[in-house]
C-alpha cells in the first residue's frame, strides 16, 4: 500500500491502482482541436442561407465556401450513441450545385497558431506524426478528404476516408507523417489548418491525391472527394474531432465546459445576445465626453490579438442609461484595443448630456448581438 497526499488529506490506495486506471494515460490538452465536441456555439446555434466563408455557429470551426451550393449550419443534438457527446456540427444543403465549376469548394476547417504547435518539431529530422480521429455521419456515401495545410510554408498532406453507410455515425481515424521540411512560425498568427473537404471543383481535384508532405499543388488536395452539394437531401455531421501527436488515436479528451469556453474566448467572446437576454447589460462606467460620443472602458478575456467588434446593429439596438434618463443608439465601435482591454464607444445615432455617467445595455431587442472577434 502507498500513502498519497492531496492538500492536507492523506489517502491510502493500492500501489497499482493508478497504473491500472485509464487516467494514467491522460495528457492534458493533448487535443490540438479546440471545441472538438461541438459544445460551444457563442454566435448562434443555427444559421441559414450560407453562401460565403466565415464563422457561423460552432466556435473555432470556420466554413470556407466558394460558389458550391447554399447551406444551413447548426449545432445539432444528433450524436453517436453512448460516446459521451451531446452535440455535433451539421451542414444541410438547401440549394444544390450538382456541376461545380473548377474553382468551387466547400470546406469545414480549424486554424491554429504556430506558437501552439512548436512541440511537433515540424521542419526538423524529429518531426512528430499527427493522428486525426472523429465521428462523422452523412447521407452521402463515398470518399471524403481530410487535409493538413502548413500556411507558413505552403505545404500540405491529404488523406481519404470513406463514409460507408448512409445516415449512420462512423468513427474515422487517419494518421499523417511528420513533416521534416518547413518550421512553423513561433507567433500568434495562422500557421496551420485541418480541412474537412465536402466538395471540390477540378482546381482542387484533378491531379493525384497528395498523401505525403509536399509543396502545395491545389489540384492534388482533394482528389476523389464526393460532392455533397448535389442534392438538398444531403446532410453532413461531425463531432468528437481530435488531432493529437503520435500514430495512434486515443480516447477523446473531454474538457470541463468552462475550460472549453475559455479556450474559445481567446478567439471570440460573446458580450451580449438579445436572443438570450434582450436587456443585457454590456458595461458600466459609461461616460459621455461629447454630446454625440459615448465611451465605456471595457476589459475582456485575454485575446489572441487586439479584437474587433462583432455585432448586429440597427436603429436603437443599444441604450445608454443614467439617472433615470435614457439615450438610444444604433451600433458600437472599438478604440485603441489591445489583447486585454480597450474603449468601446458609439457616435452612431447617439445624443447625450456631456459629462454624464451611466451604463450601456441592449435596448430590449432580441436581434441585437455584441461580441469581440480575434479569430485567425
Amino acid at each position: 500500500m502507498a500513502i498519497t497526499r492531496i492538500g492536507n488529506i492523506a489517502n491510502t490506495i493500492p500501489d497499482n491502482s493508478i497504473a491500472n486506471s485509464k487516467f494514467a494515460d491522460i495528457v492534458n490538452f493533448k487535443n490540438i482541436i479546440i471545441n472538438g465536441d461541438m459544445s460551444i456555439a457563442q454566435r448562434s446555434t443555427s444559421v441559414a442561407s450560407i453562401t460565403t466563408s466565415g464563422y457561423y455557429t460552432l466556435d473555432r470551426f470556420q466554413t470556407l465556401i466558394s460558389s458550391l451550393g447554399t447551406w444551413t449550419q447548426s449545432q445539432s443534438t444528433d450524436v453517436p450513441t453512448g460516446e459521451g457527446f451531446a452535440t455535433s456540427l451539421k451542414m444541410d444543403c438547401t440549394t444544390t450545385d450538382a456541376s461545380p465549376s473548377a474553382s468551387d469548394r466547400l470546406v469545414v476547417r480549424q486554424l491554429f497558431e504556430g506558437q501552439n504547435l512548436q512541440y511537433l518539431k515540424k521542419g526538423t529530422a524529429n518531426a512528430i506524426s499527427l493522428t486525426a480521429s472523429f465521428w462523422v455521419k452523412s447521407t452521402k456515401t463515398g470518399t471524403f478528404i481530410v487535409e493538413l495545410f502548413d500556411v507558413d510554408n505552403q505545404r500540405q498532406i491529404s488523406a481519404s476516408y470513406t463514409v460507408n453507410t448512409t445516415n449512420t455515425w462512423e468513427k474515422k481515424t487517419v494518421t499523417f507523417a511528420g513533416d521534416t521540411t518547413g518550421a512553423l512560425d513561433n507567433n500568434n498568427g495562422e500557421s496551420f489548418q485541418i480541412n474537412f473537404w465536402l466538395g471540390a471543383g477540378t482546381d482542387f481535384s484533378s491531379g493525384t491525391l497528395n498523401t505525403t508532405w509536399n509543396s502545395n499543388t491545389n489540384a492534388n488536395r482533394a482528389v476523389g472527394q464526393v460532392n455533397i452539394a448535389d442534392s438538398t437531401s444531403n446532410d453532413w455531421y461531425i463531432t468528437g474531432v481530435q488531432l493529437e501527436a503520435g500514430t495512434t488515436a486515443s480516447d477523446f479528451e473531454f474538457l470541463p465546459h468552462d475550460v472549453n469556453l475559455q479556450r474559445c474566448w481567446r478567439y471570440f467572446e460573446k458580450i451580449a445576445n438579445g436572443g438570450e437576454d434582450p436587456d443585457a447589460v454590456i458595461g458600466s462606467g459609461g461616460y459621455v465626453y461629447q454630446t454625440n460620443v459615448l465611451a465605456v472602458n471595457y476589459q475582456w478575456y485575454p485575446k489572441r490579438a487586439a479584437p474587433s467588434i462583432y455585432q448586429t446593429s440597427g436603429t436603437n439596438y443599444f441604450r445608454y442609461q443614467r439617472d433615470g434618463a435614457t439615450e438610444d443608439f444604433n451600433s458600437i465601435k472599438i478604440y485603441i484595443p489591445n489583447y486585454l482591454n480597450g474603449l468601446i464607444y458609439s457616435d452612431d445615432g447617439f445624443t447625450g448630456t456631456s459629462g454624464s455617467n451611466g451604463w450601456v445595455q441592449l435596448n430590449n431587442n432580441s436581434s441585437a448581438y455584441l461580441g469581440l472577434n480575434a479569430e485567425l
